[in-house]
């Protein structure tokens, strides 16, 4: 959510902002509903005092006839404060509405562009490898190797579900237990194992509802919903409250399942494992300093990029332009990797700055030493996705017989295991 006085104080701006984003929103109606407003509240502002002041007088009247007027005026007057507060209650329940349906503003140093065609690549950290023997995708030797089973996937869970299976699972896991401990012991940051499903009002804080409710999972019965990602129970930790400014930035990683309604394309992305409705994925979250999120945001990229360096894996870089940008984010990076079989890059982090609007929509404050409580800075970075990582090291590390190495820094969570190369 974005302040609302950017709206009402250069709405032309706003709306030109939103323009780069190729999105609309509802900024007319908010400048209307936020004027009828600010005039209502300064009537019953008024109406509230009169009637105090008639009350006084009521109090202090003792001619019977002038005081039973002084009774009826006070009694139009408290018809006319309930009429007026029945409007702003409506006001401000549409005017919230609205509010939830505005995307987040680019911030200035995000390319202008219509779509991921004007993306820019920042920079490239390896050399593709080459190999002496073509390099087979992941969806044929994983089968071979026994340590993917799309068949029974399928059966158990219908289409764009798969099982792994005996060093795959091994493998995912150990992948998983790594960049946790990466992130804790390499970047700081402090592990958090959140629930699976939050309350409906958590997804709204993230900016996942109102605008994002056909992408996810629910109970039908009650009020709660699969998470898309851990950025979304992490991000409300400390929903309603504020942090002392001296305990930022906090740095949080998690691990979780990710629950999602992809929207699948022909071709490769009905293939092997890369896109499916459920996924794990190790998510970092920071809680900052405004002054700090710019920041933040860079070294954010770099921790994710940390990853797979060193997993010695070729990424590259990607600046999102405007029309790329997400709904939620005012700025984003996506880090992209190599998978030579699929003879594709394959995104396995999106490094997000969303200044304070998640801070409005969740309402998270820190206080500044002497200072008045404000909106705090949020920003979320995949560190890394699986099982895009397996595709990566499956690829990357393979060998002519279809069978790949383990990265070394992999190995001692392998149980010293170096290759992976068949049926176990």
């Amino acid at each position: 959510m974005i302040d609302i006085r950017l709206i009402r104080e250069n709405p032309e701006a706003v709306k030109a902002a939103i323009a780069t984003l190729y999105l609309t929103a509802p900024i007319d109606r908010i400048v209307e509903l936020d004027a009828e407003r600010r005039i209502l509240v300064t009537d019953l502002d008024g109406q509230k005092a009169a009637r105090n002041d008639g009350s006084k007088q009521v109090a202090q009247t003792r001619d019977p006839e002038l005081r039973a007027q002084l009774i009826a005026d006070m009694k139009a007057v408290g018809d006319a404060i309930s009429a007026g507060d029945a409007r702003l209650a409506v006001i401000d329940a549409e005017l919230n509405q609205l509010l939830l349906e505005v995307p987040n503003l680019p911030l200035a140093e995000v390319p202008i562009g219509k779509d991921d065609s004007e993306n820019v690549v920042v920079r490239q950290w390896g050399e593709l490898p080459t190999y002496p023997f073509t390099v087979r995708p992941h969806w044929e030797t994983g089968p071979e190797l026994g340590i993917i089973d799309f068949e029974r996937g399928v059966k158990i869970a219908g289409s764009r579900f798969y099982v792994l299976t005996g060093l795959g699972a091994k493998l995912q896991r150990a992948i998983i237990d790594w960049m946790l401990d990466f992130h804790v012991q390499k970047h700081g940051y402090t592990e958090v194992a959140p629930p699976y499903m939050v309350l409906g009002e958590m997804l709204v804080g993230t900016g996942n509802l109102p605008k994002f409710g056909e992408n996810l999972f629910r109970d039908i019965e009650e009020d709660r919903w699969f998470i898309p990602t851990a950025e979304v129970p992490v991000t409300n930790l400390y929903r309603d409250e504020i942090l002392e400014a001296a305990s930022l930035p906090r740095y949080h990683v998690a691990h979780t399942p990710c629950f999602r309604r992809e929207q699948l394309s022909a071709g490769r992305d009905v293939r092997g494992i890369k896109r499916g409705f459920q996924f794990e994925k190790v998510e970092m979250v920071k809680f900052v300093h405004p002054d700090r999120s710019r920041a933040e945001h860079e070294i954010l990229v770099q921790e994710a990029a940390d990853v797979l360096e060193a997993l010695a894996l070729p990424y590259r870089v990607i600046q999102m332009c405007t029309g790329d940008l997400s709904f939620t984010a005012a700025n984003k990076i996506d880090i992209e990797v190599w998978a030579p079989g699929s003879q594709e890059w394959l995104e396995v982090s999106s490094c997000s700055n969303f200044a304070d609007f998640q801070a409005r929509r969740a309402n998270l404050k820190f206080r500044p030493e002497g200072g008045r409580a404000q909106f705090l800075h949020t920003l979320n970075g995949s560190g890394l996705a699986l099982p895009r990582t397996v595709i990566a090291i499956m690829e990357n590390y393979q060998n002519e017989d279809g069978s790949f190495n383990i990265p070394a820094v992999l190995q001692p969570y392998m149980g010293g295991r170096t290759v992976i190369a068949g049926i176990q």
